[in-house]
């Protein structure tokens, strides 16, 4: 039996933006692994790519989320290793 087969009904109001399609839908009309949102309103939905490269590009920088060594440290571990 598959999970997720049934369809969640959309809510008027409640707006998305497909992944797949690239546009914007009221209500979910594609499967949830295809969109995001919801969105309080059409105009939030259509920026939601926008949106999401701020928010990555903002993740990426942040010191808190950043395990990687700096590139310069990462060069003198391997120089060690040998």
């Amino acid at each position: 039996m598959a999970l997720f087969k049934r369809k969640t009904p959309g809510r008027p109001g409640e707006w998305f933006y497909c992944l797949e399609h690239q546009t914007v839908e009221e209500g979910p009309d594609c499967p949830g692994k295809d969109r995001f949102g919801p969105y309080a309103s059409r105009e939030e939905a259509a920026h939601a790519m926008e949106s999401a490269r701020e928010r990555n590009l903002k993740w990426e920088n942040d010191p808190r989320w950043n395990d990687a060594p700096p590139a310069a440290d990462a060069d003198a571990d391997e120089e060690e290793r040998r």
